[in-house]
């Protein structure tokens, strides 16, 4: 046997044992990708559940912000009736005192000149 067989052996046997290297270590990663596999399945099932409450509850708040705004639009709604009904009261009233103001100012005024009259009148006539 020369040398050039030796190191053919040699070489054969690393190659061989580089083979059974490479399958041991193929079996390695695939175990390790069926694990994550796994693990991607069993959180991809947890996963579901989350979806679909979140979805709903979306959809909750939602629902529960638009009878919000109805809430706020039928509140300003009221407060801006009750405003305008308020003005029209104060107007009403603006216009009731300004009418009856001038003409009751007026009759106090022919009071007291007749008080004013009748009690010079008596006095005069007290006097005599």
């Amino acid at each position: 046997m020369s040398i050039i067989d030796i190191l053919l052996v040699i070489l054969l046997i690393a190659a061989s044992a580089l083979c059974i290297a490479l399958i041991y270590y193929l079996r390695i990663i695939t175990q390790s990708i069926k694990a994550m596999q796994a693990d991607v399945d069993e959180l991809s099932k947890n996963m579901q559940p989350l979806i679909t409450t979140t979805s709903e509850l979306a959809k909750n708040i939602s629902e529960i912000t638009e009878s919000a705004k109805d809430q706020v639009d039928a509140t300003k709604s009221v407060v801006l009736s009750i405003k305008n009904r308020v003005d029209t009261i104060l107007e009403f009233e603006e216009k009731v005192r300004k009418g009856i103001e001038g003409p009751v100012m007026t009759f106090i005024k022919e009071l007291t000149a007749i008080n004013k009259g009748l009690n010079t009148f008596l006095s005069y006539f007290r006097k005599k």
